[in-house]
């Protein structure tokens, strides 16, 4: 259980790391939504308890465990995700602002 210092302190953090890490490869692959169409399947590996290559292999027992972990997130670990998807979705609107108004970033 999350105390309230330790959420806040998360949801700043994941704010701030999928903010930077969206504006650095939205900048660099010159594109504006790069890392906000990345962000769910980030989600799928930090919820995902099954090794990847056992959805290929067996499918119809690993997919009912991940719908079952993806439903059982706490309130508190919905709202951090949530943070990191914001992060990542401003990070894209920053870019354009950017480039409206002139800056061209390689």
């Amino acid at each position: 259980m999350l105390s309230l210092p330790q959420l806040i302190i998360a949801i700043v953090l994941y704010f701030v790391l999928f903010f930077g890490i969206g504006f650095i490869l939205n900048m660099l692959l010159r594109s504006t939504w790069t890392m906000a169409i990345i962000y769910p399947i980030v989600i799928f590996f930090i919820v995902d308890n099954s090794g990847f290559f056992s959805y290929f292999t067996r499918p119809g027992e690993v997919f009912p465990i991940f719908w079952n972990d993806l439903i059982a997130l706490k309130s508190a670990d919905v709202v951090i995700l949530i943070s990191g998807m914001v992060g990542a979705v401003l990070s894209g609107i920053a870019i354009r602002m950017l480039r409206v108004r002139g800056y061209q970033m390689f």
